[in-house]
C-alpha cells in the first residue's frame, strides 16, 4: 500500500491529485516510474508541465450566501478566453467560492503565510505540547505535524475541499488543469462577513426595561 511520502513524491513529480496518485501507486505496486506512465496514460500528469504558462485570462467570481451575510470575491485565472466562458471553468470558479465562503481561509497559499505568524503558532504548540507531558525529544515531531494541519486550516490550497474532503482544493485545480489543459491558477480572493471586526453593543435587558419603567 502507497504509503504518504511516495504519494508526494509522486505528486511533486506529475502534478496529479492525491487521490488519483493512491489509485497510480496501487495500480502499479508502488512502483514510482510506472505509477508515472499510468498517469500519463490517463491524462493526469500534465498538471506540473502547463503550471508555468502564463494565465491572465479567467474570471471574477461572486457568492453571497446567508441572505446577504457572508459574501466572497474570487479571481481564478486560466489561459484563454474561450476557456474562461465554458460551464465546466465557471462552475469549478463557482464551487471555489462556495468553499471560501465555509471555511473563510485566511491565506492563499503556504507560501504567503508571513513566517512571525508561523513561528508564533509554532511557540504556542510546542508550549501546549510540554505541558501536556509530552517529552522534549518527541515534541519538535508533534510541533510539525500540527502546523502541517494549521496550514489546512489557514490556507486556502491546502483545505480539503467542502465537495470531497479526499481532495484538496490544489486537487482539484490540477485535475481540472489535466482536464481543460490549460494552467489554472487562483490568484486572489477576499471573504466579507456581516459585522466583522465591529465591537458590537450588549445590550442590558434589566437595564432597559428600568429605564422605560422610570426605575
Amino acid at each position: 500500500m502507497a504509503n504518504a511520502q511516495m504519494v508526494k513524491e509522486l505528486r511533486q513529480k506529475t502534478g496529479a491529485g492525491m487521490l488519483d496518485c493512491k489509485k497510480a501507486l496501487e495500480a502499479s505496486n508502488d512502483d514510482i516510474e510506472k505509477a508515472i506512465e499510468f498517469l500519463r496514460e490517463k491524462g493526469l500528469a500534465a498538471a506540473s508541465k502547463k503550471a508555468d504558462r502564463v494565465a491572465a485570462e479567467g474570471i471574477v467570481e461572486s457568492y453571497i450566501h446567508m441572505g446577504g451575510k457572508i459574501g466572497v470575491l474570487v479571481e481564478v485565472n486560466c489561459e484563454t478566453d474561450f476557456v474562461a466562458k465554458t460551464d465546466d471553468f465557471k462552475n469549478m470558479v463557482r464551487d471555489i467560492a462556495m468553499h471560501i465562503a465555509a471555511t473563510n481561509p485566511q491565506f492563499l497559499s503556504q507560501d504567503e503565510v508571513p513566517s512571525d505568524f508561523i513561528e508564533k503558532e509554532k511557540a504556542i504548540l510546542t508550549a501546549q505540547a510540554l505541558n501536556e507531558g509530552k517529552p522534549e525529544k518527541i515534541v519538535e515531531k508533534m510541533v510539525e505535524g500540527r502546523i502541517k494541519k494549521y496550514y489546512q486550516e489557514i490556507c486556502l490550497l491546502d483545505q480539503p475541499f467542502v465537495k470531497d474532503p479526499d481532495k484538496t482544493i490544489q486537487d482539484m485545480v490540477n485535475e481540472k488543469i489535466s482536464k481543460i489543459g490549460e494552467n489554472i491558477k487562483i490568484r486572489r480572493f477576499a471573504r466579507f462577513q456581516m459585522g466583522e471586526g465591529i465591537e458590537k453593543k450588549e445590550e442590558n435587558f434589566a437595564e432597559e426595561v428600568a429605564k422605560q419603567m422610570n426605575v
